[in-house]
């Protein structure tokens, strides 16, 4: 299919009694057409990879055309050209989210976007930052806990926007750093404990928000069983 072909089945596959779905999630956009998620991660699979598709149902403007790019654009071939493109163009939590969790952090540049985008001032590129700070900090098993270590200082600095994307998307962020190992829940814990002190409304919400989760039991165990076991001592000959 290209793209067109890709709109008119989106739109065949249109339920106009789940337009006020997204609504209810405080998710608008220029044009909404009703396709459950279900239905559009089936289309995502029927038609496969493709950069090209993915950038035609972009230019659309439907949410739901914006989410089928998003599945079935090539990380590979993603320029940051075209990330800088499509950042200003989120428009809802929902798009933002969708674009860091599937594709965005599967690129060469998300480790370089989230500290730059936690700097800008538009609300959805800021809170895709810190999206990608928290989806990067699940998906990546093996990037060094230094990475991480360093996104801390930028969390606890923007922990002051009340702007409730935002907030939530810096809350995101250092819940999922605090969860990937022993070591980092101790640091996420000591920069919530530094949030605490900002005289900032959000910051202290983002703060007992971060330690209800990160100081809980089911974390702690959980944390405790990844640890490796200990070895015994070799024992002394006789």
């Amino acid at each position: 299919m290209d793209a067109e072909e890709a709109v008119r089945e989106l739109r065949r596959l249109a339920r106009p009694c789940d337009l006020e779905v997204p609504a209810r999630y405080g998710i608008f956009g220029k044009e909404i057409l009703g396709v459950r998620t279900p239905d559009l991660v089936a289309l995502a699979k029927r038609l496969g990879k493709d950069h090209s598709l993915a950038l035609g149902l972009w230019r659309t403007g439907i949410y739901e055309a914006r989410h089928l790019a998003v599945l079935v654009d090539e990380p590979d071939r993603v320029t940051e050209a075209q990330m800088e493109r499509w950042v200003k163009d989120f428009d809802s939590w929902a798009i933002c989210d969708g674009a860091c969790l599937h594709l965005f952090d599967r690129t060469r540049f998300a480790y370089d976007k989230a500290l730059e985008w936690s700097s800008r001032d538009e609300e959805y590129v800021k809170r895709a930052g810190f999206v990608l700070m928290a989806v990067l900090s699940v998906h990546d098993k093996k990037a060094a806990d230094s990475v991480f270590l360093g996104y801390l200082p930028v969390i606890l600095r923007e922990s002051t926007d009340e702007r409730k994307y935002v907030k939530k998307g810096v809350n995101w962020a250092l819940r999922q750093i605090g969860k990937r190992n022993q070591r980092l829940n101790e640091a996420a814990i000591g920069a919530a404990l530094k949030m605490s002190r900002v005289d900032s409304k959000a910051a202290r919400w983002i703060t007992s928000d971060a330690l209800r989760e990160l100081r809980s039991d089911a974390v702690r165990r959980r944390l405790e069983s990844k640890r490796p076991a200990k070895r015994p001592g070799r024992r002394p000959s006789s």
